[in-house]
């Protein structure tokens, strides 16, 4: 499997940063909804941090996905997509990398203007995005809350899309996107056939005139 992306698929650094970033959104979806209705304890300040840390690493990630993309070629989309799809399929990437970023900076932001401390897995300390400030920990906050929402939505229409790619429209979109798979492409026939001969025209044998007395 290349490391780049060619006009036929993805390679495989895309197809890893693409498979970790939507484990990790995963993951975080997962525990940022049962986190807040669980009692203060020391359990949940620790899984408070590492959604913290967890939020950090998906920005590092889809900044450095982003160089990526910025500097491969894409695989070229099939044909026989309507200009419609084209157009959706644009709004909902462009959608999922917006808030992506969202995501993570609007939680770093709210961490801040709350006064939280903030460290990278305990390794190190990350810098504040603001002082403390009330008013902007709650714009923070609603931010994070409604974004965790419309990014539900578009990540379930980018699920949708492939799915539909691959069960309807029967293409390789989806394929080329899977670990350690590649786009099926026209398999090129082993030895080319060679045309079969022009018939050649045999002219008929003139008639031989009859000898007369």
């Amino acid at each position: 499997m290349p490391l780049r992306n060619t006009p036929d698929t993805y390679g495989s650094v895309h197809k890893a940063l693409h498979w970790l970033i939507a484990l990790a959104v995963i993951g975080l979806a997962t525990v940022g909804l049962i986190m807040d209705d669980m009692p203060n304890s020391p359990d949940k300040i620790k899984i408070y941090a590492l959604h913290k840390s967890f939020g950090l690493t998906v920005l590092a990630l889809v900044l450095l996905r982003l160089v990526w993309r910025w500097t491969n070629p894409r695989p070229v989309l099939p044909a026989t997509m309507k200009p419609w799809e084209h157009k959706l399929a644009g709004f909902v990437h462009f959608g999922l990398y917006a808030m992506l970023l969202a995501m993570p900076l609007s939680g770093w932001l709210f961490n801040s203007a709350a006064n939280f401390p903030l460290k990278w897995f305990g390794l190190f300390s990350v810098p504040p995005l603001a002082g403390p400030d009330r008013d902007l920990k709650e714009i923070a906050k609603a931010l994070h809350y409604w974004g965790f929402w419309l990014l539900a939505g578009l990540f379930t229409l980018h699920v949708v899309g492939a799915l539909k790619h691959h069960f309807v429209d029967r293409d390789d979109v989806l394929k080329r996107m899977l670990p350690g798979k590649r786009a099926a492409s026209t398999p090129l026939p082993l030895e080319t056939p060679l045309p079969e001969p022009a018939p050649i025209a045999v002219p008929a044998p003139e008639p031989i005139p009859e000898n007369r007395p």
